[in-house]
């Protein structure tokens, strides 16, 4: 005996399931229920140990630009320079404190698990029924399952009597499953199509029923859920990945550029404390000190952007990894779909009529909109100027039809009252209602298409009733079959006149109607995907549904591209994953799919380098959620274990708003570009400038202290304003970058070099005009009205272009103001070392720090033109 659903339970036999489990009809006594608890443990999920904030500290410390900052300000202290050295700590410390503020949150996908516990659960000991705590229950358990219950662990059904679960969360069926405890299945069979099974978690929709307990706690399919998603590792994303390594490139070049300064110095007899000086200054020039706060600053404005189109961000650096996605992974119910089933197809024998032409001129259509109504079981309340559906999501749709033809239940019900009625069974496939008016009787019948015409013996046609014979009954079942294949579900309608009122009524029917109902695609998802094909990004739809309405809804929303396949659960069970590797390029929808199925087609993708994007509300997708490069939940319907397990929340459920999310991911990546661009341009420059006089031998140029001052203000709020620059054009006509392309194109690496060359040309000409004072005004002035260069591929040189950021405008004047300050702020100058300038020195200035800008927008202007 063991706990676990994983068995083929719903196979056996209720009598072979009992033996197994050691139980029997009376369930167990408690001294063996007691020691099951004791072997088993309770019936309760686990959490999961959030990360320690002193992992989150020790990451933050692994980083190479707060390394290079310790061996800097460790270089300052051992050379006698300790405001140097506090200033160079004061940065290392807010980088680190800013790094661990935005990522010391706690991973808590299997924490969500808590809220889906059950208290309370009627369970058989020793032959008497009892109320007991849920944390309680133990493998052997025989249960009691009843309308709107919770079920409480998960359990093979030995009585079912109109029994029909809620299991959206776990199966992504949209419609409550039909269960039946004395169903024959195959062992193979996905969750889903289980019907003798029920799981911890989902809930009673209606009926009644008896099982044995097979399973509980995190050996449920609910818990195993959460194992998988608490197994899943956290990934890198893209931008982490591509700063990471920009970082290790910059480490080998600051300490190149430092050893061959060094080595010239020795060879030319220079101090040895001069040369700790040059190398200090160099370690300082090299570190974009502002690189981490402007990244972080950069995704926090991302995040409130995207709030602002309804998407929820629960992890910074996934807001750039958006811009990278390749492929988007999503379930189909309330998400591609509307969630809603609504009847859209009335098909009578002769003839089939749309039900959104409510002018259809037709009076068959009111007969069979009147056995819709009567047959039903759901509910209709106003809300607002719309309507509240209650109950079956099946029975909703047809009286929401209905109404929307000016049929309303309560008239109908009025002017014929029910006299009985035999709601709707797995066993019997249908629904029937007798209704009297007047001094008759008639029976109202709606069930599965081949079960109601099996009752008939005729058909309700244009000019009457006529016999169904063996041809007319094999075209109704053809035009099912059609209907289905459009991705459907299909009811047949029937009725009978001069009823008793008996179960005995329900043979001799009249056929009237097939009624196919579909949950219609949700509003703008088609434009969506047309989008995302303009894109380079590719669809891809994982289904609880059959095959067949996979198929037909994958067609719908053209995902199907020539050549590409629909893949059942079953088959994709039995793929390898070198298979599925080779495949997932040409699949556009997966049926029936498993979490573990979810799993390997995300994973199957990232091996192939896709950057994926997974979609999900059910507690089924957390796993695939986690496994996923961003993971996208739903706000409004999605399960807490869902959103934990997310890096994003859509908080209106809408599909178009993750293309909104990640039109704003690419804007967001190509601004991280443009900074990045900014920034290394900067520092590439202040290396030029201490390499080109260090190789001459003529003095230090800048000071290490007036180096930082650079970094951290005249850099780091020209590179904040690159954060909030407004989108170029066309951006989602671009395929997604290349997830391991670098930051740094080959093309932007040369513009850095030139620009960087440029502002270290002016700047060593200004400090042999004019000294040191000079070239550090010079310098600054260069690097803030470089920023023109970096907002935009094209020139920016009339006032709209100008003002269409109105933060990079303040960040010049801002940078500007401050560098006056540094000038003529004798405290502040005293520190660092500035001493003033003549009229003449000014406007050597001036001259100078402008030159790289107007030659960048002169030479963009020229690109332009010729462009």
């Amino acid at each position: 005996m063991n706990n676990s659903s994983r068995s083929p339970w719903h196979a056996l036999a209720p009598e072979e399931v009992l033996r197994r489990l050691e139980s029997g009809p009376g369930g167990l006594d408690d001294g063996e229920a007691a020691r099951r608890l004791a072997r088993f443990g309770q019936n309760l999920f686990q959490r999961a140990k959030p990360t320690s904030p002193w992992r989150i500290l020790a990451a933050q410390l692994r980083n190479v630009v707060v390394a290079l900052l310790a061996v800097a300000a460790v270089l300052a202290f051992l050379t006698g320079d300790p405001l140097d050295a506090a200033a160079v700590v004061a940065v290392l410390v807010l980088n680190v404190v800013i790094g661990f503020t935005t990522e010391f949150r706690a991973h808590r996908a299997m924490e969500a698990l808590v809220a889906l516990e059950v208290s309370h659960a009627r369970v058989l000991r020793a032959g008497q029924w009892r109320e007991v705590d849920a944390r309680d229950l133990v493998p052997g358990d025989v249960i009691l399952l009843e309308a709107g219950q919770s079920v409480p662990a998960d359990a093979r059904l030995t009585e079912a009597a109109e029994l029909r679960i809620e299991e959206a969360s776990l199966t992504g069926e949209p419609l409550p499953a039909a269960k039946d405890a004395a169903a024959a299945l195959s062992a193979d069979l996905p969750l889903a199509d289980r019907a003798t099974m029920v799981y911890k978690a989902t809930t009673v929709a209606r009926g009644r029923g008896q099982a044995v307990v097979v399973a509980t706690g995190m050996a449920t399919e609910v818990g195993r859920i959460g194992t998988l998603a608490g197994a899943v590792e956290n990934r890198s994303t893209p931008l982490e990945r591509r700063l990471d390594s920009l970082g290790r490139k910059l480490a080998v070049v600051a300490i190149g550029v430092a050893v061959l300064v060094a080595a010239i110095g020795y060879l030319k007899g220079v101090a040895f404390a001069d040369l700790i000086q040059t190398a200090l200054a160099l370690g300082v020039a090299a570190v974009p000190e502002g690189l981490p706060v402007v990244g972080t600053i950069a995704m926090a404005i991302g995040v409130r952007r995207m709030a602002r189109r309804r998407v929820l961000v629960r992890r910074l650096p996934v807001v750039e990894t958006l811009g990278s996605a390749t492929v988007i992974c999503t379930d189909k119910t309330g998400t591609l779909t509307a969630g809603r089933m609504r009847a859209t197809v009335l098909r009578l024998p002769d003839r089939e009529i749309r039900l959104d032409d409510s002018a259809a001129a037709e009076p068959r259509l009111e007969t069979a909109l009147r056995i819709g109504v009567l047959a039903n079981e759901a509910s209709l309340t106003r809300a607002g100027d719309g309507w509240q559906a209650h109950g079956d999501p099946t029975d909703a749709a047809l009286l929401l039809t209905a109404a929307d033809h000016g049929l309303s239940r309560e008239r109908l019900l009025e002017a014929s009252p029910r006299r009985a009625e035999l709601p709707f069974s797995s066993e019997r496939l249908l629904a029937a209602s007798w209704h009297r008016t007047g001094d008759t009787t008639t029976l109202f019948v709606k069930g599965a298409p081949g079960r109601i015409a099996e009752l008939c013996d005729r058909v309700l046609g244009p000019d009457g009733t006529a016999a169904l014979d063996a041809e007319r009954r094999a075209a109704l079942l053809e035009s099912n079959r059609e209907l289905a294949a459009r991705g459907l579900r299909v009811l047949a309608l029937a009725m009978k006149e001069g009823a008793s009122g008996g179960e005995a009524d329900i043979a001799g029917l009249t056929w009237v109607a097939l009624v196919g109902l579909s949950d219609p695609p949700a509003p703008g998802v088609r434009e969506t995907i047309g989008l995302f094909n303009t894109a380079g990004i590719r669809t891809v739809m994982i289904t609880g549904d059959q095959r067949r309405t996979a198929e037909a809804i994958a067609g719908e929303l053209a995902l199907l591209r020539p050549g590409d396949q629909v893949i059942d659960g079953r088959e994709l069970d039995r793929m390898p994953d070198s298979a599925l590797r080779e495949a997932v390029d040409r699949v556009a929808a997966y049926s029936r799919a498993s979490p573990e199925a979810k799993l390997r087609i995300i994973a199957a993708h990232q091996s192939r380098g896709a950057v994926v994007a997974m979609l999900g509300d059910g507690v089924n997708d957390s796993a695939a959620l986690r496994q996923a490069d961003i993971g996208v939940a739903m706000g409004l319907r999605g399960t807490d274990m869902a959103k934990e397990a997310a890096d994003l929340i859509l908080e209106d459920d809408r599909f178009s708003t993750i293309g909104a999310a990640i039109e704003e991911g690419r804007v967001i990546f190509d601004n991280v570009r443009k900074f990045v661009f900014y920034l290394f341009s900067c520092n590439l420059a202040e290396i030029l400038v201490l390499l080109g006089v260090g190789i001459v031998g003529s003095g230090a140029p800048l000071l290490p202290l007036q180096i930082l001052w650079l970094n951290l203000v005249t850099d780091t709020f020209p590179a904040l304003a690159l954060a909030v620059e407004p989108g170029e054009r066309g951006v989602m006509s671009q395929p997604p970058r290349d997830p391991n392309e670098a930051i740094l194109s080959a093309g932007m690496l040369r513009s850095i070099t030139l620009y960087a060359a440029l502002i270290a040309g002016v700047t060593i000409v200004a400090f042999a005009l004019g000294g040191t004072t000079c070239a550090f005004m010079t310098l600054a002035l260069a690097q803030i009205l470089h920023l023109g260069n970096a907002r935009s591929a094209g020139p920016v040189l009339s006032l709209r272009s100008v003002l269409a950021n109105r933060a990079a405008v303040a960040a010049v004047l801002l940078a500007i103001g401050l560098q006056l300050l540094a000038a003529f702020l004798a405290p502040l100058a005293r520190v660092l070392r500035v001493t003033p300038l003549t009229g003449r020195e000014w406007v050597l200035v001036v001259v100078l720090g402008a030159t790289p800008a107007i030659v960048g927008q002169v030479a963009k202007a020229f690109r332009s033109g010729r462009g």
